[in-house]
């Protein structure tokens, strides 16, 4: 994630980012927040909550999926090593 500001503003709910920097709110606590940290920030709105719920299961699921470039040299390697036995 770049940086807390634009996450929010890609969501439309750019209003709330104040509220998440005085809390202390970064990319290391949000993936934690619930409905009731977010309703603690001041986030009223059921559908700006289930929004933002939303996006964090999202981030966990993409912070939990294996990076390609991380796979990238193992495919690589695996190539390289097919090749030469050819």
């Amino acid at each position: 994630m770049d940086d807390l500001g634009g996450w929010l503003r890609r969501l439309g709910l750019e209003q709330y980012e104040a509220a998440f920097r005085e809390n202390n709110v970064d990319e290391t606590v949000l993936p934690s927040l619930t409905a009731e940290d977010l309703k603690e920030l001041g986030i009223g709105s059921v559908g700006h909550r289930r929004k933002l719920l939303d996006a964090i299961t999202a981030l966990r699921a993409e912070a939990s999926a294996p990076s390609s470039l991380s796979d990238a040299p193992l495919e690589t390697d695996k190539a390289a090593k097919d090749t030469a036995v050819h």
